[in-house]
């Protein structure tokens, strides 16, 4: 039996959208029982739209009288998304500007968009349908999401990440979470959205030019990706690089690239490999630079191990608060490959390993900074030597965003005479003090007497 009412009456939204979202899967289940798979799975991508959106179109026309044209046409793309794409989230996807898409369940779905969250109207018809999506996700990179293993970590075509989580870990249902990554932000962006100063990537370009290690810190959310992407370009393009990651986002440009992806255990609890395995085994595969998405655990070892034997420029990613936090982990991570080590052995191992700690930050409001460049000079009575370089000072917030000043310390870097050395040159006034200046960075030695000073 057909609705009597019409789209001219006045009716909740919520209440359209529930009759609208089960009228889809209406038609979507149709559609799915008169394909006949056997025949069309031979079929090229292009004719098997075709012929898909022509039934789809067809069974949205017979299946109610009280849809205009419009939210008709709305049904059969829609239905469209369903076949072939993420179903509701398919709009979402679509807009270059959204980096987080978070599904609290079938009804709350929000986006951040520049930094900011924001509420949506798309909904799902209920956690079936949630589910349905989540399981079609996980399926296309061979992973499984079910009571049994409730947990998955995936990658769309595009790059972006996904993360969903269900029952009975998740006590309200099915939670999906994606990290966009379609979009490639360049320096440009960069300097437009005022993350960094022109003088930042001068410096940031020519470490990654004249082989300078690098480490990126940052909370989540912070823009380590994105940046350690844009960093990425500035690799020459006849150098071997390998990649290693838990989950695939890194697009780099250069033609010599080998990606490198952990694999999960399988459903017996077996099959597992992980980080510290893929750095070891990268070693073995004559690379100029291995560039490791994030380092989370022992492959901390085998990172600094790389960067102390040769493999020169490498870069990686890391969760923390600050400087001094990203060291302090570091420590902790490198103690976590089963070694017996005096802390002054690992701080002499990773103050020898890495030049350059750059941290980012998002701050109140959704804007991204380059709060730090800071060089690792050494050690001193045991206790890092860092001095910074370049930074950003937030000095208040104006219209719910915060607000600050660039820096320049004044400090002129030790690499800067082997980046000479190896013809990259830099301007002589390029460190030259300016904006405002932090105490903290002067006595930052003295103050610390736990990872980093």
């Amino acid at each position: 039996m057909r609705p009597t009412s019409s789209l001219s009456s006045p009716r909740p939204q919520s209440s359209f959208e529930q009759f609208f979202q089960k009228l889809k899967a209406d038609v979507h289940r149709q559609l799915v029982e008169m394909l006949d798979i056997s025949k069309i799975s031979h079929w090229p991508p292009d004719r098997l739209r075709r012929e898909v959106r022509a039934l789809a179109v067809r069974l949205a026309t017979e299946s109610t009288e009280m849809l205009n044209e419009v939210d008709r046409e709305r049904l059969v793309s829609e239905v469209m998304d369903e076949a072939f794409g993420l179903g509701p989230l398919e709009g979402l996807m679509n807009d270059p500007t959204i980096s987080d898409i978070l599904v609290n369940g079938p009804k709350t779905v929000y986006i951040e968009r520049r930094g900011r969250l924001q509420p949506t109207d798309v909904v799902f018809a209920d956690d079936a349908h949630l589910m349905q999506i989540i399981q079609r996700i996980a399926a296309r990179v061979g992973r499984r999401i079910d009571e049994m293993s409730p947990m998955v970590d995936a990658r769309l075509p595009d790059g972006s990440r996904v993360n969903a989580i269900v029952p009975p870990l998740s006590l309200d249902g099915p939670v999906l979470s994606i990290r966009r990554f379609g979009v490639r932000l360049t320096c440009d962006d960069l300097l437009a959205n005022q993350t960094m100063t022109p003088e930042m990537l001068q410096l940031l370009r020519a470490a990654v030019e004249g082989r300078v290690n690098l480490m990126i810190s940052g909370g989540t959310g912070a823009g380590k990706t994105t940046l350690l992407n844009t960093l990425s370009r500035f690799i020459p393009a006849d150098e071997r690089i390998v990649t290693i990651e838990d989950s695939a986002e890194l697009m780099l440009q250069q033609p010599h690239v080998i990606r490198l992806e952990t694999r999960p255990p399988n459903m017996e609890g077996v099959g597992e490999i992980k980080q510290r395995e893929l750095v070891r085994n990268s070693l073995r595969m004559r690379p100029d630079r291995i560039i490791i998405g994030e380092v989370r655990g022992p492959e901390a070892l085998d990172m600094l191990q790389a960067m102390n034997t040769g493999h020169e420029g490498s870069l990686t990613t890391i969760h923390a608060n600050d400087t001094r936090d990203a060291l302090a982990r570091l420590e902790m991570m490198v103690t976590m490959a089963g070694f017996e080590m005096p802390v002054a052995v690992i701080r002499n191992y990773i103050a020898t390993a890495l030049t350059l700690i750059v941290h980012l930050a998002r701050l109140k409001g959704g804007p991204r900074k380059i709060m730090r460049i800071s060089e690792i000079v050494g050690l001193k009575k045991r206790r890092y030597l860092v001095r910074d370089i370049f930074g950003f000072q937030q000095t208040g917030v104006h219209d719910g965003q915060a607000v600050g000043e660039f820096y320049a310390t004044g400090y002129v870097p030790r690499f800067v005479a082997r980046l000479r050395a190896a013809g990259v040159d830099l301007p002589a006034d390029l460190f030259r003090a300016r904006g405002p200046q932090p105490d903290s960075w002067k006595t930052v030695e003295a103050h610390s007497d736990g990872a980093a000073s």
